[in-house]
């Protein structure tokens, strides 16, 4: 077995190779901009290996991340921004810094001790700009969903939040009604239809948060689960000769309820 250096000098080594004059015409094509969706691509699937549980397939993915990251990090080398080396030093540095209950003499015994401590070196030892506000740390950059989630951990750490469950589920129930009742008007307005949706999915995910659960998580889930059960109904309805196509829903949901009772 490799150990990790010499594990990521051949990564390394591969790919600045292909992406060399005498390398693949395509990994030398590519840059940061062109491959940032895979990155997100490819942490999502690290993620869903994760939640199956098999190993093979987790090992797989996670390196499927250290690819794509060593490539940002390799194109940014060959522009001269910096060096691997550089980003890989600079993480280094940046968790021995703010861990000196582990590598120095501080002392943090609680992950809230941790978490306080982590914003002070930020704003104190690092200087960075202290938030304009609790939302700050929150990236534009995320996907809705998961930024959703963010927001609301952020506004509830400073209190904004309700004091048990029942207060989300009264404004999903609050929210609905109003969607409703704009997607149903007699000239109903595009921008307003679309504003209300948006609330109903963004009281799901307080829902989702009031119950400790991870809103993308559970997503993903349902979609796996959605997958499942289609392909059962596509292959049902062609052992039985029928064909999926409108007007066939009730010959579908028959075997749409089969694969429930299979626990598909």
């Amino acid at each position: 077995m490799n150990n990790p250096e010499s594990a990521f000098k051949r990564l390394y080594d591969i790919v600045t190779t292909l992406r060399g004059p005498e390398g693949c015409p395509w990994d030398r094509e590519q840059t940061p901009n062109s491959i940032r969706g895979n990155l997100i691509e490819e942490a999502y699937e690290c993620v869903e290996a994760v939640n199956e549980g098999a190993i093979p397939h987790i090992r797989e993915e996670i390196g499927d991340v250290f690819l794509l990251a060593t490539m940002f990090a390799v194109m940014y080398e060959e522009q001269g921004a910096f060096a691997v080396a550089d980003s890989l030093d600079s993480i280094s540095d940046k968790l021995v810094r703010r861990h000196p209950h582990v590598f120095a003499d501080s002392k943090a015994d609680t992950p809230d001790a941790v978490i306080h401590q982590w914003n002070e070196i930020k704003e104190k030892v690092e200087g960075r700009r202290k938030k304009d506000s609790a939302l700050d740390g929150v990236s534009r950059g995320m996907p809705p969903l998961e930024r959703s989630y963010k927001l609301q951990k952020a506004a509830a750490k400073v209190g904004f939040d309700w004091p048990d469950h029942n207060g989300p589920w009264e404004k999903l129930r609050e929210e609905i009604s109003e969607a409703q009742e704009a997607c149903t008007a007699a000239n109903p307005s595009q921008e307003r239809v679309e504003d209300e949706i948006g609330d109903i999915l963004f009281s799901v995910v307080n829902v989702a948060r009031a119950h400790h659960v991870n809103p993308a998580l559970a997503l993903h889930r349902a979609l796996e689960k959605f997958s499942t059960r289609f392909r059962h109904v596509e292959k049902r309805m062609a052992e039985t000769g029928q064909t999926m196509e409108q007007g066939k829903l009730d010959a579908m949901d028959v075997f749409w309820n089969e694969a429930k009772k299979l626990g598909l």
